[in-house]
């Protein structure tokens, strides 16, 4: 039988990774951290803290400011200085919580022993209570809150927990590296999770990361958790987007608009799964994380993965990896795929935070655009069946209905398109920018009904 991947589209970049060997390193504390209050899918946090107040390592200093949100802890101990805006990666200012590091004490509850915790607990509310009282969430980009997505809605059952171990995106090895260090704290989340979904798990890994493939089995095999593989997945970009690892290890396909629970799946990161171990067996809130600080054509010295904790300036975690190397031209936060360019390196880091990038300019610049040469490379390359030519041409035109008919909505803004077209014509740029307002007008429909919906009922009952 081959290796596992999904069933259409998909390119091949060099996987350039250059920091696989790298271990992971503890990254120093700086004397202030800045801890965004946005560092989630849905609504920003709301602060509980004020200039003035102590805090300690892992004490709640901000508040779900929705159903889809999250608790933010302080990752130092020290002085609250400011609660105010301030720039985020792309320049929009965010409300963070500024705090003065003074030494490193931690909330006493936290279990900071390296005791493996292999008991998995039998109650399911209080597994789902706990990860959402440690602000556990996706780790894999979405950073969706981990307690949203292990609860299925009413008439939707999990068949089938997968958990991604791919890191098919070029140069960041920080999820092969857990697996390599941490196996054992993964695959205990990964068990706590089932207990909560009642499903079986596949931890799924590209076939170019053979020592995670031997970690991770070693550990399932030791643990001995029911129902739980490891499956070997072909490399193939982007073999880790959510509905291309349903369609390659279920061979189910999520239609437009649907969601992976429809058809049964549930998918979280290895990074969100060390997270759950830590919250649920040791109490430990979503503070830290791992990323890999590497580039093309720099040294082997400034190339790293570091456990950091949210909070600290980019600025820092550049000096402390050795400055940024002359042959930079633009740093990305994220792999070179989907990652966004890192237009401020006083932005700070956040939960979701993967790598910081090198990237020169021979990387980075654009060739010349030129004509269509309707060749359909990039329909071929693209992993939603989309038609990026066509939608490109749509989106010139401003044909919004068109746009939406054609599913410009369901774009996952991997790059395949723009990485194919032989003429570099910027069609992720041009459909990016078309899904934002085929979006725009979808949800302004869906509260025009809501709105229509509440006047006929509030009608209805003024009648009686």
């Amino acid at each position: 039988m081959g290796k596992l991947t999904f069933s259409m589209g998909g390119v091949h970049p060099n996987d350039s990774k250059y920091a696989r060997e790298c271990a992971i390193e503890e990254l120093p504390l700086p004397q202030t951290v800045y801890v965004s209050m946005a560092q989630h899918l849905g609504a920003p946090a709301k602060p509980l803290v004020a200039p003035g107040d102590k805090v300690l390592v892992g004490q709640v200093i901000a508040e779900p400011g929705g159903f889809i949100s999250a608790f933010v802890h302080s990752p130092v101990s020290g002085t609250v200085k400011a609660v105010a805006p301030r720039k985020d990666l792309a320049g929009n200012p965010v409300m963070h919580v500024e705090i003065a590091v003074e030494g490193d004490e931690w909330d006493p509850a936290i279990d900071r022993s390296k005791e493996l915790v292999t008991a998995i607990p039998d109650d399911k509310a209080a597994i789902l209570d706990k990860i959402k009282a440690c602000g556990v969430v996706g780790l894999g980009g979405a950073t969706f809150p981990t307690h949203v997505k292990l609860s299925p809605p009413p008439g939707k059952v999990a068949e089938c927990l997968i958990l991604n171990g791919t890191e098919c995106e070029p140069y960041l090895t920080s999820d092969h590296r857990i697996m390599i260090e941490r196996p054992k704290e993964i695959v205990i989340g990964a068990a706590i999770m089932q207990k909560v979904l009642g499903c079986p798990c596949v931890i799924g890994i590209e076939e170019n990361k053979p020592e995670a493939i031997a970690s991770m089995r070693a550990a399932v095999a030791e643990l001995g958790y029911p129902n739980m593989e490891v499956k070997v997945l072909k490399k193939r970009y982007p073999q880790g987007g959510e509905k291309q690892l349903i369609d390659a290890v279920m061979h189910r396909q999520v239609k437009s608009g649907g969601l992976p629970i429809d058809v049964g799946a549930v998918v979280q990161n290895v990074a969100t799964s060390l997270a759950v171990y830590e919250a649920v067996q040791k109490n430990k809130p979503l503070i830290t994380n791992v990323l890999t600080v590497t580039g093309n054509k720099i040294p082997g010295n400034l190339q790293h993965n570091y456990l950091f904790r949210i909070g600290v300036p980019l600025s820092f975690v550049v000096e402390q990896a050795g400055g940024v190397p002359d042959t930079a031209a633009k740093l990305i936060s994220g792999g070179p795929m989907m990652g966004k360019a890192i237009s401020n390196l006083d932005a700070t880091t956040v939960k979701g935070s993967s790598s910081v990038l090198y990237l020169s300019d021979e990387d980075t610049r654009r060739k010349p655009e030129t004509n269509c040469i309707r060749c359909g490379k990039c329909a071929d390359a693209c992993p939603m069946g989309l038609e990026p030519f066509l939608l490109n041409r749509l989106y010139k035109a401003g044909d919004l209905d068109a746009l939406e008919a054609n599913a410009a909505q369901d774009c996952i803004e991997c790059g395949c398109c723009l990485y194919s077209c032989p003429a570099c014509i910027p069609l992720l740029d041009h459909i990016r920018q078309a899904k934002g307002q085929v979006m725009g007008v979808i949800r302004a429909r869906a509260a025009a009904a809501k709105a229509a919906a509440e006047a006929a009922k509030a009608a209805a009952e003024a009648k009686k």
